[in-house]
């Protein structure tokens, strides 16, 4: 190999560059002539890379796309694909951060639940594609005796997400995707902040709104806490009952005996 033959390194770095910021000068001379000069034959790599990027953000995000139109939706689309390449292959993955650029985006302000709305539509995009695994055995709860009930800790099913919006978006993004305009007139941007979680079911997704104080206690079960660390933050929650509702939607996916976690009023400060 010659010096002025590149290793497979530099010439994948230097047709990045000119992918990512259309710096052709290092990859043109490395590109053959053939009917079509080097910018050209970029220029097509590059346009369907942004219309590639593009789609796979309208798929994710159709009640973003709906709220703004094909036009806005498409524009603001090639603005953040041009700043925020993807960091894997697997374009499902993509647009983690779209939520975070529109609420920066000064032409969206004149929707101010736009980025609630698009935060709300990536959760749904990760339980949607999060990968199986089998529900937890109510039996394996039922043969626990008291004394291993405060020690528990709960996993959640990789199809689960928790997320909390200022706005009602989950009432705002049903009324889109179905397209309901007599729901989405009814809609009370000051309502106040929500808590929701959603989960993937055997039909679909399900976006469920808590309370706040089962939220909290949701999202420290979920987070590795044993029952009873849990319960130390949300006193007034009716244990019982949140519980109950994880386990009947799916949402568990395994139990765990935290050893030393023993609180022995468990059953009468929570009945």
């Amino acid at each position: 190999m010659n010096a002025s033959t590149p290793t497979l390194l530099e010439l994948q770095q230097a047709v990045q560059r000119s992918l990512l910021d259309s710096a052709d000068s290092d990859a043109s001379a490395w590109v053959t002539a053939d009917g079509l000069d080097a910018n050209a034959r970029f220029d097509i790599y590059r346009n369907t890379r942004v219309s590639v990027l593009a789609t796979a953000l309208s798929l994710a995000f159709p009640a973003v796309q709906h709220l703004v139109g094909p036009e806005f939706f498409e524009g603001a689309a090639g603005l953040f694909v041009a700043r925020a390449p993807p960091h894997s292959a697997w374009l499902d993955e993509y647009g983690a951060e779209f939520p975070e650029f529109l609420a920066r985006l000064p032409q969206a302000a004149s929707v101010p639940y736009l980025a609630d709305v698009a935060c709300l539509e990536w959760h749904v995009n990760l339980a949607l594609h999060a990968p199986d695994a089998p529900l937890l055995d109510i039996a394996r709860l039922t043969a626990r005796g008291e004394s291993e009930l405060a020690q528990l800790r709960f996993e959640a099913h990789p199809a689960v997400r928790l997320l909390r919006c200022e706005f009602p978006v989950d009432i705002i993004w049903r009324a889109v995707l179905e397209r309901d305009d007599r729901a989405m007139a009814a809609v009370d941007l000051g309502e106040g902040p929500v808590w929701l979680l959603v989960h993937r079911t055997l039909t679909g997704i399900d976006v469920m709104r808590q309370g706040e104080c089962e939220w909290r206690l949701t999202a420290d079960l979920f987070s590795g806490k044993p029952l009873s660390a849990a319960l130390e933050g949300t006193p007034s929650v009716d244990a019982h009952s949140v519980l109950a509702t994880l386990l009947a939607s799916g949402c568990v996916a395994d139990v765990s005996v935290v050893p030393g976690t023993f609180v022995p009023e468990f059953r009468r400060t929570h009945p």
